[in-house]
């Protein structure tokens, strides 16, 4: 069993340290906000994500897992390795703000009892590596022996625990292989391939593997719209390209675009640093324009199927997180989707299962319904903007009985086109083609 400080309670810190604790280890979770730490220690979860609360709480009174303000008691002398696991928002040109990273190592430094690797957890600019060494050497009371590793996080909002359980791999980077081996060793209980670099190589997996995926978003969102136009089915084309195992399926659901803590600022954040060096980063640049065009395009459209215009009308929004499972509303499409629909002089209904509480102060002129049929009732439209499983479930008849015009505008394709058809909707998914139209025209 190692002892453990894990810095940042938020999403990734939170996930880390609960699950290296139920691996067995002893973890300190720090953070400097009091709110949080006190939550946690009465069992309140301060993010959303499926089983994290029995996780924590499991691991808790077992006595694995202990939460702290305190870096002095984060950083006894029996803790070996510290995880630094805080935010780095996007900055005013799109770079990553490491105030943060900067902060949480400084304090490290002061308060380290012994020889310590510190592992960079949180997602950071190549080079950070060096620079947290930097600050930790200018920092520290008296010359205490550490490492630096990068160890880049991929999970994913809504199956982080099962990610983190099941990765499909483990990358360290490290100027000192060492430490990168007993890091390494901390995570061969996973089970899962270990890779191995430098510093920055392992800061810029991550980078490249997030703009590899946002990159698939758009691609197919810009397949979406040809398909619409040439009358194809996107949603058969994506599957008949997924076999081929070099594309593969993932990531090939035609949407309203990503949004979330990561795709946004990671694509930002890798085109400013490629920038700052002189390089010109097209492909990120139009993956972003490809991103942003996704929510104007479904004003537009619902905008068409309400005759042109949305003024007096009232539109019920099924789904506000940006993704399933989560109650993350970071960069969500709903929230540009219902400022323009509003602005364009319609009123707005919300519903979503987890995010609610969350979307309310984002949303302040989008009225909340606590289940999607009320919300539906009297309403001239309704607009999917997230594939919550709930939303596919829903008794489709009561729905348009209760509507005022039977107007759906499905935005993450999740109902099939015949089947909307034939219960009398005006449907429109996006890219569906011949179905798509001929059901949007009617």
């Amino acid at each position: 069993m190692k002892q453990i400080c894990v810095v940042g309670v938020g999403y990734v810190g939170l996930i880390t340290a609960a699950g290296f604790a139920d691996l067995g280890n002893r973890v300190i979770a720090l953070d400097i906000s009091k709110e949080k730490i006190e939550g946690l220690k009465n069992g309140e979860m301060p993010i959303y994500e499926p089983g994290l609360e029995e996780l924590v709480e499991r691991n808790v009174k077992s006595g694995r897992l202990t939460f702290t303000t305190s870096y002095k008691e984060g950083l006894d002398e029996g803790t070996e390795f510290v995880f630094i696991a805080v935010g780095t928002p996007s900055g005013v040109d799109g770079e990553a703000d490491l105030q943060y990273v900067e902060a949480a190592a400084s304090d490290v430094a002061r308060n380290m009892s012994g020889e310590l690797v510190i592992i960079n957890k949180s997602t950071v600019p190549v080079g950070t590596g060096d620079w947290v060494a930097g600050i930790v050497r200018r920092n520290q009371p008296e010359a205490t022996p550490f490492s630096v590793v990068s160890c880049p996080e991929f999970l994913r909002e809504g199956s982080a625990i099962f990610d983190f359980m099941n990765p499909h791999r483990t990358v360290l980077g490290s100027l000192d292989r060492d430490a990168a081996d007993k890091v390494a060793q901390l995570h061969l209980p996973l089970r899962a391939p270990i890779v191995i670099t430098d510093l920055r190589t392992a800061e810029m997996i991550k980078y490249a593997s997030n703009a590899f995926l946002a990159t698939k978003i758009s691609f197919i969102n810009e397949i979406a719209n040809i398909c619409e136009a040439l009358g194809a089915d996107v949603t058969e084309v994506a599957t008949g390209m997924g076999y081929d195992e070099r594309i593969g399926h993932h990531f090939l659901n035609a949407g309203l675009g990503y949004g979330g803590s990561c795709f946004p600022k990671d694509v930002l954040a890798l085109a400013h640093m490629a920038e700052e060096k002189g390089k010109h980063p097209q492909l990120l640049h139009a993956v972003m324009d490809i991103n942003a065009d996704r929510r104007p395009m479904a004003v537009e459209r619902v905008i068409q199927m309400l005759g042109g215009d949305v003024k007096g009308k009232t539109i019920g929004m099924l789904g506000l997180a940006f993704k399933p499972n989560t109650d993350d509303m970071r960069d969500a499409p709903s929230i540009d989707i219902a400022t323009q629909l509003i602005a364009a002089g319609a009123t707005v209904r919300g519903y979503d299962p987890v995010s609610m509480e969350v979307a309310a102060p984002l949303l302040p002129d989008v009225e909340m319904y606590t289940d999607p049929y009320s919300m539906a009732a009297g309403c001239d439209a309704l607009m999917v903007n997230t594939e919550w499983n709930e939303f596919k479930q829903l008794n489709r008849r009561q729905l348009r009985e209760s509507m005022k015009q039977p107007v759906i505008f499905d935005g993450r394709n999740i109902y099939d086109p015949d089947e909307m058809k034939e219960l009398n909707f005006i449907y429109r998914g996006l890219g569906r083609g011949y179905n798509g139209a001929n059901t949007a025209e009617k």
